[in-house]
C-alpha cells in the first residue's frame, strides 16, 4: 500500500471539506477516516492515526489471528472448541463471564456445554458480533499469538489487542483494545488483495465479513448493487465501521470510519453512512459529473 500524498485537486479538497462538514454538523467528538481505492490507487487520510477504543472492530484482527493458526496447521476450520462462559481477566486472573443479555448473539450462548467448530465461532464473532465466540477463540489462541500474527504480516501498527471482550475489571483500569483507522485499513487491504496467508484463506475471511448483519453504517446509503464485507463496532462512546466495498465493473475500495461521541449523542450510524456516501460519490462520479 503506497504512502498517501497530500490532497491537491479541487475534488479531493471538496471531499475533505465534506467530511469536515459532516463531522461538525454531527456533534461527534472525533472522526477518523482512512480510504484506499484498489481501482485507482487513490488514498484519503483524515486523522488516520488517532487512537479509538476498538469496540468490536478488534474482532477483525482476531479473525486474522484465527486464520493464521489455520494457516500454520495449529487449528483446522472444523476443529472443535468446548463452549464455556468462564474467562480470566487480565487483571489478576479474576474470573468473569459474558452476560447473555449484553451479547448480540444467542446461538453461541445456547451451545454452552457443547462443542462448536472454529469456523462457526469465527462466523458468529463477525456476522452477529458474538462476544462469547470472540473470547472462546481468544481462549484457544491467546492474545499473544494474534499479536504475533499481526507482526509477521506487518499489520500490527495501529492495532492494540490487550484483552478479551467484556473484561470489566480491565476496562475499569483503562486496559482496552485500541485501533486507528490506518491500522484497520492495512488489515483489510491485505484481505481485499488476497495476500493474507493465501488467496483461498483471504477469500474465506472475506466471505465471513460479507455475512455482517449490522448494515446501518457504510452500506446504508450505497446503491443496492454494492456489496460490503465489513465489521462494525459500537459501545457507549464510540461507533465504527470498517470494510471493503464492492461495486459492479470496478475493483473494490477499502474504507474505515471511526467515531467518538458523548454518551447521550445520537445519529452515529447516520454520520458514518453520510461519510460513506460522500466517498462513494467521489470515487464513482466522473469529474464532469461532480
Amino acid at each position: 500500500m503506497k504512502v498517501a500524498t497530500a490532497e491537491s485537486t479541487p475534488r479531493e479538497r471538496a471531499l475533505r471539506s465534506e467530511i469536515e462538514k459532516i463531522e461538525k454538523e454531527s456533534g461527534a467528538k472525533a472522526i477518523s477516516v482512512a480510504l484506499h481505492d484498489l481501482e485507482t490507487g487513490f488514498e484519503l487520510r483524515y486523522h488516520p492515526t488517532r487512537w479509538f477504543h476498538a469496540a468490536s472492530t478488534i474482532k477483525v484482527p482476531i479473525l486474522l489471528g484465527a486464520f493464521a493458526a489455520i494457516d500454520r496447521g495449529e487449528l483446522l476450520p472444523h476443529s472443535r472448541v468446548h463452549v464455556r462462559n468462564r474467562f480470566l481477566s487480565v487483571v489478576e486472573d479474576i474470573p468473569f463471564r459474558v452476560e447473555s443479555g449484553r451479547d448480540s448473539n444467542s446461538a453461541v450462548h445456547n451451545a454452552i456445554g457443547k462443542m462448536m467448530r472454529v469456523d462457526e465461532l469465527a462466523y458468529h464473532m463477525i456476522t452477529t458480533s458474538s462476544n462469547l465466540a470472540t473470547n472462546l477463540l481468544l481462549g484457544v489462541m491467546g492474545a499473544a499469538a494474534v499479536n504475533d500474527a499481526l507482526r509477521e504480516l506487518d499489520v500490527d501498527e495501529g492495532i492494540e489487542l490487550k484483552r478479551g471482550v467484556e473484561d470489566e475489571l480491565a476496562f475499569e483500569k483503562g486496559i482496552n483494545n485500541r485501533v486507528t483507522a490506518d491500522g484497520l485499513l492495512r488489515i483489510l487491504v491485505l484481505l481485499a488483495e488476497g495476500k493474507a496467508f493465501s488467496p483461498a484463506l483471504s477469500r474465506r475471511m472475506m466471505d465471513i465479513l460479507h455475512g455482517q448483519e449490522f448494515n446501518q453504517g457504510i452500506p446504508a446509503l450505497l446503491p443496492k448493487a454494492a456489496r460490503v464485507a465489513h465489521k462494525t463496532g459500537e459501545i457507549s462512546t464510540v461507533a465504527h465501521d470498517a470494510g471493503v466495498v464492492y461495486l459492479p465493473k470496478r475493483k473494490p475500495y477499502v474504507l474505515v470510519i471511526l467515531t467518538e461521541w458523548d454518551q447521550s449523542d445520537s445519529g452515529r450510524s447516520r454520520t458514518i453512512a453520510s461519510i460513506s456516501h460522500a466517498i462513494y460519490e467521489f470515487l464513482t462520479l466522473t469529474p464532469a459529473d461532480a
